[in-house]
């Protein structure tokens, strides 16, 4: 287990102007995440501070060097899962290792659409979940599936073992994404994984009266007996993460407030996945927000902190 006082999730604007202001104030500060969308062939001429266009792959790539400047650690790794600690702060899984961090910064941009499945939103909260720590427990020995093509789609079929033996993945028309290691253990599980697009929910009234998932329908005619199905598409988000941290949310972006902080003590969010004015210039400086509130927590939960930087 890696230790660290402050674990940042994205290695975008928000997420590298968070590591800036942490690094500096002292704080071990870690970055886990891989190449932002805005890293890609965007210019970008509407910053503040940049006569010329400048892109945003260079603007990502000077951040990165100035957060490390002070000290932060950056890793392009996936994170596949944020659970609470059993003796408080926070554990973050990641493809290659697990982080123990007495405050987690939120900041993977904004999160991704729902699959286009028929009834999808009907049958939220009665048999569609979001989060396997959060809604696993309810589907005992049952039968469930997990929509996804990727390494979080794996990680959390594996996680509902845990729960029930009748685990199968679907990854809704797409060819699996995830590594050869990983499909070895969805075989060696028993984990089937069917590339067929969900066409059809269906239930059945339980004794509140209420519909819950009772089928799935597939595009090659088939029909699975599921009481659960766990969307997790792509790569997990901050939305993801909120789910399993009991963290608040509006819709798909993290409810915070002015200082960036969530309704959980130690979890903050900035950047697009908090919604508002999508933009570069309000993601930093949201970072900087959150890194200030995390200093904060940090220092009056886990002090360890290194000496302070000094101006100039």
């Amino acid at each position: 287990m890696h230790k660290t006082q402050c674990l940042i999730i994205g290695g975008g604007p928000a997420g590298l102007s968070a590591a800036i202001y942490a690094a500096r104030a002292g704080l071990e500060t870690q970055i886990v995440g891989c190449d932002p969308k805005v890293a890609g062939d965007y210019d970008i001429d509407n910053y503040f501070g940049f006569e010329a266009t400048i892109t945003g792959k260079e603007l990502i790539t000077r951040g990165r060097r100035q957060a490390a400047k002070f000290g932060t650690q950056i890793d392009c790794e996936k994170v596949l899962g944020v659970h609470h600690g059993e003796a408080g702060g926070f554990v973050v899984k990641t493809d290659v290792r697990e982080f123990e961090a007495c405050a987690v910064i939120l900041a993977t941009g904004v999160a991704r659409s729902k699959p286009n499945i028929p009834d999808l939103a009907a049958f939220e909260g009665k048999g569609v979940s979001y989060c396997v720590s959060c809604d696993g427990y309810f589907y005992k020995g049952k039968p469930v599936v997990v929509a996804g093509e990727g390494l979080f789609a794996a990680n959390q079929a594996l996680e509902l073992l845990a729960y029930t033996p009748n685990v199968r993945i679907c990854t809704l028309g797409k060819a699996p994404s995830y590594p050869p290691d990983i499909a070895r253990k969805l075989d060696e599980a028993g984990i089937a994984v069917l590339q067929s697009k969900i066409t059809s929910l269906t239930g059945e009234l339980d004794l509140s009266g209420l519909a819950g998932l009772k089928r799935i329908g597939l595009s090659d005619g088939t029909t699975l007996e599921a009481h659960g199905l766990f969307i997790a598409l792509g790569e997990a988000s901050s939305t993801d993460f909120a789910y399993t941290l009991g963290v608040e949310r509006n819709g798909n972006f993290i409810q915070v407030d002015r200082e960036m902080c969530t309704n959980i003590p130690g979890v903050f969010a900035a950047g697009d996945c908090t919604g508002g004015f999508l933009q570069i210039s309000v993601a930093v400086g949201e970072g900087a927000l959150a890194a200030r509130s995390a200093i904060a927590h940090v220092k009056s939960t886990c002090p360890k902190a290194r000496p302070v930087q000094t101006e100039g």
